[in-house]
């Protein structure tokens, strides 16, 4: 059950942050194999001058469009993490237009029992939902 946290500047449209969402869901799921129906995302907009960001960083130029996904789940190996981190660019770049100068990803792993939620199955034996395609996926 990932939770995911988008942080996006103030004015931008329903459709633009339902892009936003969709994409990084789609990502989850087609990368970390999460079942359909699991997707808990929270949109936080900011007025501009509550987002404070360098206009180049890294010796790359920044815009003024700034986007931090942050996503909360399990630990997965390196990898993964990698391959998570293309899909979720290229598919924001494509469905939403977000150019990858003003993305910014971060992942916070957290131990399996560490996460609670109504209708969620837990395999004992290996700490994950029972509905998880383990195919790459380590929880």
């Amino acid at each position: 059950m990932p939770l995911v946290n988008i942080f996006l500047r103030e004015g931008t449209t329903p459709a633009f942050r339902r892009d936003v969402s969709l994409s990084v869901h789609r990502a989850m799921v087609d990368v970390l194999g999460i079942p359909e129906g699991d997707r808990f995302h929270h949109l936080h907009e900011f007025r501009p001058e509550n987002i404070q960001t360098e206009p180049v960083a890294f010796g790359i130029p920044r815009g003024d469009r700034t986007l931090v996904v942050q996503m909360f789940f399990n630990s997965r190996p390196p990898e993964v993490k990698e391959a998570l981190f293309a899909a979720v660019r290229d598919r924001l770049r494509d469905t939403a237009g977000v150019p990858e100068e003003d993305l910014f990803l971060c992942v916070v792993e957290t131990a399996g029992e560490n996460w609670w939620a109504a209708g969620r199955v837990v395999d004992p034996a290996t700490g994950y939902d029972v509905r998880m395609d383990r195919t790459g996926a380590s929880g």
